[in-house]
This record gives structure tokens, C-alpha cells and sequence, in this order.
């Protein structure tokens, strides 16, 4: 399928999931009301959360997490979220920590959430981004601040954000000295979109995945683009990566540990099994849709009623069935 084709149905699918926020005159999160917080995870590794990110996953969907990681001669930021308040946020978190130049900053997808407030850093802020993020950034910029604007509302700093795409573009992995302390920039994958990059710091085994693990359970992923087996794949692959102390930084959540991989895992091989097997008695998608209640991982995320049965499983039963064509 060609991307601009994967766009317009994401797009599709994500505002099925905000109509009913717009009905309610609120947005699924608000960022005038995020207000970060910055947690130390290691030597010289720092997470800044929106502070409800430490209440229960089930309460409601969270605003974007990022961080930061500090050398002796520069920092590198990961995220630059949705508005240049938020932005600007993050910046004065970094500066409550260190006045070392921000050298560079990562954006570990083109969602808006996590690159809008790119042109809020400075100009001699190196921006990295994957080289499909790039493409999409300088593709479908305006679309893509349309339909945000049009569900998180006015008045949000959307309508203010400026495109400022990535200087240094990626498609395999990298390490950056900040100056005796080295950050790897990976390429698992496909996780959530296909430009998205993970950010390491092996001395204090910290890892931030961006939206491939959204929260922590019971939060299930976000499969706007499908591709199930791909973002299996790829997580698969990062549990492997990690030792067993490692810590990870989900997309919008607090820190969660590698054992907690195991429900996005365990969920996604049931859903491949449960699809296949309704396709092979004859199904149709609604039948699947009616039948797979997958009541082992509801459990109490707010948003599983429709990320499993209007777009999860749709999804995969789409793309098994032309498996089998």
C-alpha cells in the first residue's frame, strides 16, 4: 500500500477515536494543561513525564513523554512534543539540569505529538530524525496539522507550529558522543510508524521506545498503519536488545521494566491467532470483530474497546486475508 494511502487511513481511524472527545469539547489529552516533570533514570539520563503519567494507565490517555541525556560538552533531547509551549517546556527542564548546549535532538517518530515543537530549539540544534520521518514531515505537513488542530481544538499552538524537518537523517543505527558518554540512536523497526528510531544509553541501560509500547499494561498498541507482524517483529527484537535491568521509556507513560514487554507481546501473538483462526472457519471481519473478545488483556485500559475491536482487529484481518489471496 502506498504511504500516502497508510496516511489518509490513519487519519480515518484516529478520528473515530477523538469524535467522542469532540462531542465531549475536549481532546483525548490537553496539552494546555501538561505540565512536565523530570525524573533522574540514570547517571546522566533524565525522563520528563507530563505528570499524570503516574497515575494508573487505565484512567485516560497520557500527553507524550521525552527526555533527555547530558555529556560533558552537549545534551542530546529526545521529543519535542506538540506546541512550542511544550517545547519550551522541555528546554527549561534541560536548563534546570545543565546549561550545556543542546547539540542534539531526537524525534522518535513524525507524529506531531512528539516533532511539532522542533523549530522551538536552536538552529544549531542538530534535529535527527529517520529518513522516512523526513518524508513524511516535508509530504504532508499541512494535512497533518489540519487534522491534529481539528482534534485537539484551537487554541492548542498547533495553529502557530512551524515545519522544521530533521538535518541529520537516519535509517541504520548510530552512536553521538555527548562527550564521555555515548548515546545510540537504533533502527529496531517498523513499531509504530515506518520512520521510527530508539534511543539508548547503555551505561545506564535506559531506552526510549517512542510509541511501539505506548504506556504500560494494560495499555495494548496502536496499530494505525497495521503491520502487526512487522511491530511484533521489532519488539521482539528490542526485548531481546535489552538485559533483563533495563529500563524503558514508553511514548506516553511512566518508566516500565523489560518483563512488561511481555503483554504487548503476548497480546499481539494472540490476536494474529485469533484473526487467522476465524479467517480459516470463514469470518467475516465483523464475525472476528464479534467473536474476539481477547478478555485476557481488557483490563482496564480505557481506550481497549477501540483500539481492539475498530482497529486492531480489523487491521490484522485485512492483512491476513490478503496473506491468503
Amino acid at each position: 500500500m502506498k504511504t500516502n494511502q497508510l496516511v489518509n487511513m490513519a487519519f480515518i481511524l484516529l478520528a473515530s477515536l477523538f469524535c467522542a472527545n469532540a462531542m465531549a469539547q475536549e481532546p483525548i489529552w490537553d496539552p494546555n494543561k501538561v505540565t512536565f516533570i523530570t525524573k533522574k533514570l540514570g547517571e546522566n539520563v533524565y525522563g520528563v513525564f507530563p505528570t499524570e503519567a503516574f497515575e494508573a494507565p487505565s484512567s485516560k490517555a497520557k500527553a507524550t513523554t521525552g527526555g533527555f541525556i547530558v555529556g560533558k560538552n552537549s545534551v542530546l533531547v529526545i521529543e519535542s512534543f506538540l506546541n512550542a509551549d511544550l517545547a519550551s517546556q522541555m528546554i527549561n527542564q534541560v536548563r534546570q539540569v545543565t546549561q550545556l548546549p543542546i547539540k542534539y535532538l531526537v524525534n522518535t517518530s513524525y507524529h506531531g505529538d512528539h516533532s511539532y515543537g522542533n523549530y522551538v530549539f536552536p538552529a544549531s540544534t542538530t534535529i535527527i530524525q529517520h529518513k522516512e520521518a523526513k518524508k513524511y514531515v516535508d509530504n504532508y505537513f499541512v494535512d497533518d496539522t489540519k487534522f491534529m488542530i481539528q482534534n485537539f481544538g484551537l487554541g492548542r499552538g498547533i495553529e502557530r507550529v512551524i515545519p522544521r524537518a530533521g538535518d541529520l537523517l537516519i535509517d541504520s543505527p548510530i552512536t553521538l558522543d555527548l562527550g564521555g558518554v555515548e548515546v545510540e540512536i537504533l533502527t529496531f523497526g517498523f513499531g509504530q510508524t515506518p520512520g521510527d528510531l530508539y534511543v539508548w544509553e547503555p551505561k545506564s541501560k535506559v531506552l526510549f521506545v517512542g510509541n511501539v509500547i505506548v504506556a504500560a499494561p494494560p495499555a495494548i498498541p496502536w496499530l494505525l498503519d497495521g503491520r502487526h507482524e512487522e511491530v511484533l517483529s521489532t519488539l521482539k527484537k528490542i526485548k531481546s536488545f535489552l538485559p533483563d535491568d533495563a529500563i524503558i521509556v514508553p511514548g506516553h507513560h511512566a518508566p516500565i521494566k523489560k518483563t512488561d514487554m511481555d503483554f504487548v507481546i503476548n497480546y499481539l501473538t494472540a490476536l494474529h491467532a485469533g484473526v487467522e483462526s476465524g479467517i480459516k472457519k470463514g469470518f467475516t471481519v465483523e464475525k472476528v470483530v464479534e467473536t474476539l473478545k481477547m478478555d485476557e488483556f481488557n483490563k482496564g485500559y480505557n481506550l481497549y474497546g477501540w483500539l481492539h475491536f475498530q482497529l486492531n482487529i480489523p487491521k490484522t484481518y485485512n492483512e491476513l486475508k490478503n496473506v491468503k489471496k
